[in-house]
């Protein structure tokens, strides 16, 4: 069954000024994670305007008062401003002018990384900019198959790519479990509530956290266990103490489990 274009399809397809280039998937993941703000005034900042075209794609889904705000190196992308549409000209890579433009314009609610899709570039982008992410706001990283492009500094599995480097979010999102002095909890894990990898594309949505509680509901099924001390366990007990100690020493080598089941 065909589906029916959303609003960033539609705009898209019926595009007659400025140019775009998007790949065919990516317009059903804007919606999915952008819906929450359809036709609200928010905070938006795009890295990377080229031809302007998305910049008007957004202004068109979004909320008529919706802040846009823009950076390219190209200095000839002032010609896109108007009302309630700012572009900053320098480069993603400048920390000083990133913090710049972080003391001019309020938090945002959707940081969108479309610029230059090197590895640097991405991987200072997110440093920089993603604590100026509001605390339920949205950061899009587009074009991450560069992460496998040798022009761009990518490989499969190659150290100081982004896709590599963002891996290591999925255990700071995870950190509030860790048993290990050496990985705890850091503002990533107290700020973001989910990840999503999808072909290209890196979204995270965020959301103040605290630890997680685990918490128990109803009665115990089976009557051997109903007494008032027994509660279910969620970790397998390791036979010994011994095990345990062993264990964690190979552990900080990181070599793979075979002692406890």
């Amino acid at each position: 069954m065909k589906k029916d274009k959303n609003k960033f399809e539609k705009f898209f397809y019926s595009n007659k000024k400025n140019i775009m280039n998007k790949w065919d998937h990516y317009f059903h993941i804007y919606d999915r994670h952008f819906n929450k703000y359809k036709d609200q005034d928010i905070v938006l900042l795009e890295v990377g305007v080229s031809n302007g075209g998305s910049l008007m794609m957004w202004k068109d889904y979004f909320g008529k008062n919706s802040k846009i705000y823009g950076i390219d190196i190209d200095p000839r992308c002032k010609e896109f401003e108007k009302e309630n549409l700012k572009i900053f000209i320098g480069s993603q890579t400048d920390l000083k002018f990133l913090n710049t433009i972080k003391n001019q314009i309020p938090k945002v609610d959707i940081l969108i990384d479309d610029g230059g899709h090197f590895m640097d570039h991405q991987i200072i982008t997110f440093n920089e900019l993603f604590n100026h992410i509001s605390d339920d706001g949205i950061y899009l990283c587009e074009d991450m198959h560069t992460s496998y492009w040798v022009s761009f500094g990518g490989g499969y599995k190659r150290a100081g790519t982004f896709l590599e480097y963002s891996k290591s979010f999925i255990d700071q999102l995870n950190a509030f479990h860790s048993e290990q002095v050496e990985f705890k909890p850091d503002y990533f894990t107290f700020a973001v509530d989910s990840i999503h990898y999808y072909d290209s594309i890196l979204v995270i949505e965020k959301r103040k956290r605290t630890p997680p509680k685990n918490i128990i509901s109803g009665e115990i099924s089976f009557e051997k266990s109903r007494n008032p001390s027994f509660r279910p366990k969620l970790k397998p007990t390791p036979k010994s103490k011994f095990l345990i100690m062993l264990n964690r020493i190979i552990r900080r080598f990181r070599i793979r489990n075979f002692l406890i089941k």
